[in-house]
């Protein structure tokens, strides 16, 4: 028997992360076992304990193949926010750069639609729950380190406390993404969400360099 090596390993471990992405969004995630997703990877139930711990150790697998690049960019901007010349048009340019990957990128948009409508938030998927949590409080720190940032490189006292200025704008945009998934056609996501984001920016008391601004995009109805 041929040894198994650590590219064979990634190969089934990634058909498992793409059955559970196509079962999960057909079915629901509670709807969805092991089994299923085994059984359409072409594999076994044993190879996927070799891979994840549970149904919840997947999911949050599933996810941050999608996820983790555009944390890492909101990462790279909160933690390098005070060094850089422009913070918010930086701020600005990666919460842009989540909206259009989510409506260009076809496995993100699946990804964000079953975290939004098709999980929940039982027993067994604690892990989850605990994750989404993670990562929306690590989202609001990084939000908030560039904002602060770019108001002290702009002379600005914020209107409101930095931590409800981070979180208002971590939900607009949390909640343009859920919205535009529910009926992708109802709005263009890049358009409506780069308003809607120098909008929020200009509420605040920031002023867009010339040419930063979203683009106003004229719609013609018959």
């Amino acid at each position: 028997m041929a040894r198994r090596t650590k590219a064979d390993a990634e190969v089934t471990r990634s058909r498992l992360l793409d059955a559970a992405e196509h079962l999960f969004q057909a079915r629901g995630v509670s709807r969805t076992s092991l089994a299923d997703i085994a059984t359409a990877a072409g594999t076994t139930r044993g190879a996927i304990y070799w891979h994840f711990e549970d149904k919840a150790d997947l999911f949050n697998a599933m996810m941050e193949r999608v996820t983790l690049p555009l944390e890492e960019t909101l990462a790279c901007v909160g933690e390098s926010a005070s060094t850089l010349d422009d913070p918010l048009q930086a701020l600005r340019a990666s919460l842009l750069g989540a909206l259009r990957k989510t409506a260009q990128h076809e496995q993100t948009r699946r990804v964000f639609e079953i975290a939004t409508h098709q999980v929940e938030y039982n027993d067994e998927m604690a892990a989850v729950r605990a994750r989404h949590l993670q990562v929306r409080n690590d989202c609001v720190k990084q939000t908030a380190q560039g904002l602060k940032a770019a108001a002290a490189r702009q002379g600005l006292k914020l209107p409101i406390p930095l931590h409800s200025a981070a979180l208002g704008l971590h939900v607009m945009i949390d909640g343009l993404i859920q919205n535009w998934l529910l009926d992708p056609q109802a709005f263009t996501l890049e358009v409506c969400g780069g308003r809607t984001l120098d909008t929020y920016l200009a509420g605040l008391g920031f002023v867009l360099k010339p040419g930063k601004r979203s683009p106003q995009k004229t719609v013609t109805r018959a």
